[in-house]
């Protein structure tokens, strides 16, 4: 399959950079990255339906999960926090990696096996020009504590838990490779190992896995989003012209409506500016786990 957004539906519009896409509890979740607002939404409702606001973080939100008691959890990248969204609305931190992290914090997974949270950090300052350096990836506990879990990964993006295994792979956006690793009962990751070598020129952004352990990614940079297997075949492709791929999810009724998040600009200046950010949807063969 190769189509463009051109053939997608429009889902929400007039955001400024949408991120964090996930499907749970028959709803659309997602960040305004660069609001530091999280919402959610029931695109079944069709045109009529109004996106929830669900949380605002101090700083830019990125990545979503929920703990094993279903309490909401985001990322706040420029407070290198992670916060926790309680039932009644209010937050608090579940967990600071400002004492040990420098530079900003990005996506994160909650393993759902075990409640973990991974979540990864740039490594350097992006939006200050400094020269690339890698990044690392920390793993959270249920109680908030944090320990390094890899380093050494060229920018650490999104992950995903492959269904049926404890194997974690991740997006390293600027070294355009899936890197996957082994989950030990602890929590640590070994067996580091390139899962997908992606075609030149592809930067991994967001991601969202499907039940045959394909992964569907972003490429940030060249406006596509990529249906990849384990080896790096890209199978299917969609198609973002003159936009910022950013982030996807699959869900839907049937878990096979692929989401589509994209913007006109990664920078804030320029997305306060237009507000040109929107999710699309379109139907794929093969359904989210």
């Amino acid at each position: 399959m190769r189509i463009t957004l051109d053939s997608a539906t429009d889902v929400v519009t007039g955001i400024r950079f949408p991120e964090g896409n996930r499907w749970h509890e028959n709803r659309l979740w997602y960040s305004d990255m660069h609001t530091g607002e999280v919402f959610s939404i029931d695109p079944s409702v069709g045109a009529d339906a109004v996106p929830r606001l669900e949380a605002t973080v101090a700083g830019q939100s990125s990545g979503l999960g929920w703990l094993p008691d279903g309490r909401l959890i985001v990322s706040s990248m420029e407070s290198r926090t992670v916060v926790v969204v309680e039932r009644d609305g209010s937050s608090s931190v579940f967990a600071d990696l400002s004492p040990v992290e420098s530079s900003l914090v990005n996506d994160l997974v909650v393993d759902p096996e075990t409640g973990r949270t991974y979540i990864g950090a740039f490594g350097y300052d992006l939006y200050a020009g400094e020269e690339l350096r890698p990044g690392p990836l920390y793993v959270i506990e249920q109680d908030g504590s944090i320990r390094l879990a890899a380093e050494g990964l060229v920018f650490p993006n999104s992950a995903n838990v492959l269904p049926g295994t404890r194997t974690l792979v991740v997006s390293e956006t600027w070294g355009g490779k899936l890197t996957a690793f082994d989950i030990e009962p602890d929590g640590s990751l070994t067996g580091r190992r390139v899962w997908a070598a992606l075609p030149e020129g592809i930067t991994p952004d967001g991601s969202t896995v499907d039940a045959e352990g394909a992964i569907w990614v972003c490429s940030v940079d060249t406006g596509e989003f990529l249906r990849v297997v384990e080896g790096g075949e890209v199978t299917d492709r969609i198609d973002a012209p003159g936009r910022c791929a950013i982030d996807c999810a699959l869900g839907g009724e049937d878990g096979r409506t692929l989401y589509l998040a994209t913007a006109d600009s990664y920078d804030p200046a320029t997305t306060a500016e237009t507000h040109a950010g929107r999710i699309s949807a379109v139907r794929v063969p093969v359904p989210g786990v």
